[in-house]
């Protein structure tokens, strides 16, 4: 059984993911990070393709048969975060941090990857895997789409390990669930302008602290007060930047902040309204501010189809009373494995790896944030039976 064969490899996985965590690599351009992917891809003598835009890796494994495209993916940047885990394996590279379990991913794919190029003549069809740069930034899935790593693909699949939906479920847990599971995720930035002077004679200027201190309460109303109280919306403003001097009214503040939405037309709408209620309540203060929206990803809407038949794969390799099929609410966190399901339909799976006791159920993007490592055979696992079975094993 794929299960028995994965629990061997867990020595294997957790090797490889404590490699991988020691030489995080942030961005699109990630070289050590794609050399040690590459390295394990030979091994297995399974050929792969380099993206000449990034560091993404596509590997296939063609079946002994023709038939349907699956593909399996794992994310590969790392977060500009110091760790202080203080663990034996940790970071290599001042200021990078595995901080989001990404190192975990690889390690599940390239663990299925073997299981799977050991089963090609049981395969009708192709095992495609994607290993993505720049998930952090909103920017790899797209790239590797435009380098068609998409062609021919009927479905495409994802795991994210840890805490991410919460940290009460029990490590060994996954959640896989129908339609909305993670919102769209966009950041914003509004430079208010106003005209400098000391802070003795604010009459002889206008106040761009005073305004921004306006528009940040004046954007709560948003989801507050123009959106059905069932809609889920988030407006959130996380860096304000201004002044030089605790007695001097400066010439610019800048804030910066993300929306969270489920639909694209509430998505559009909450720009629209941002954009509007920072220029009329700047101009009513007697400043300006100028608006710009860096678009990130759209929502992880899972296809239902899909969803269940990835939960009935894992119910066959953890049980069903290890796997959650649904959920009070959707995480409104982003995951630009949006892009994927927005070409062709597939799953986005949660794995949980929250332990108190071992220490890792720390929130994601945490400078103590670790995994639960005796968990990574069962991702690898899912991975696995969920390309076999969609490829007619």
């Amino acid at each position: 059984m794929i299960a028995d064969e994965c629990r061997d490899l867990q020595e294997e996985l957790t090797a490889m993911r404590r490699q991988l965590h020691r030489i995080p690599e942030q961005g699109l351009d990630l070289p050590q990070t794609r050399e040690y992917v590459v390295s394990k891809l030979c091994e297995l003598g399974i050929p792969f393709e380099l993206s000449d835009k990034d560091s993404s890796v596509v590997g296939h494994i063609k079946g002994a048969r023709p038939g349907r495209t699956v593909a399996l993916r794992a994310d590969m940047d790392a977060l500009p975060i110091k760790e202080q885990t203080g663990l034996a394996f940790s970071s290599v590279h001042e200021g990078a941090m595995h901080a989001c379990g990404h190192d975990a991913h690889m390690a599940m794919l390239l663990g299925a990857a073997k299981i799977l190029a050991s089963r090609r003549d049981e395969l009708a069809g192709e095992v495609r895997l994607l290993f993505q740069t720049g998930e952090e930034m909103s920017k790899g899935a797209l790239i590797m789409i435009g380098n068609g790593a998409l062609e021919g693909v009927d479905a495409v699949f994802g795991t994210h390990i840890g805490t991410l939906l919460d940290k009460d479920i029990p490590s060994g847990r996954f959640i896989i669930t129908p339609g909305p599971v993670m919102a769209s995720f966009d950041r914003f930035t509004i430079k208010v302008r106003g005209r400098a002077c000391h802070g003795s004679t604010p009459e002889k200027g206008v106040d761009p602290i005073n305004i921004a201190a306006h528009i940040v309460i004046a954007l709560q109303t948003i989801n507050a007060r123009e959106f059905n109280a069932c809609v889920p919306v988030v407006v959130t403003i996380g860096r304000i930047c201004g002044g030089v001097a605790y007695n001097a009214i400066p010439a610019e503040a800048v804030l910066e902040g993300t929306t969270r939405a489920f639909d694209e037309n509430v998505r559009r709408r909450l720009s629209e309204r941002i954009e509007q209620i920072s220029s009329a309540t700047a101009a009513a203060f007697g400043g300006e501010a100028e608006y710009s929206m860096e678009w990130g990803a759209p929502p992880v809407i899972n296809d239902e189809a899909m969803a269940a038949f990835a939960a009935d794969c894992a119910s066959d390799v953890v049980g069903p009373e290890n796997v959650i099929t649904s959920v009070p609410a959707p995480n409104m966190a982003g995951e630009d494995f949006a892009e994927f399901l927005n070409v062709v339909p597939g799953a986005f799976m949660f794995l949980s790896s929250s332990d108190p006791e071992k220490h890792t159920d720390r929130p994601h993007h945490n400078p103590f944030f670790d995994v639960d490592e005796d968990v990574l055979w069962e991702g690898a696992a899912v991975f696995a039976e969920i390309a076999c079975r969609f490829l007619g094993r």
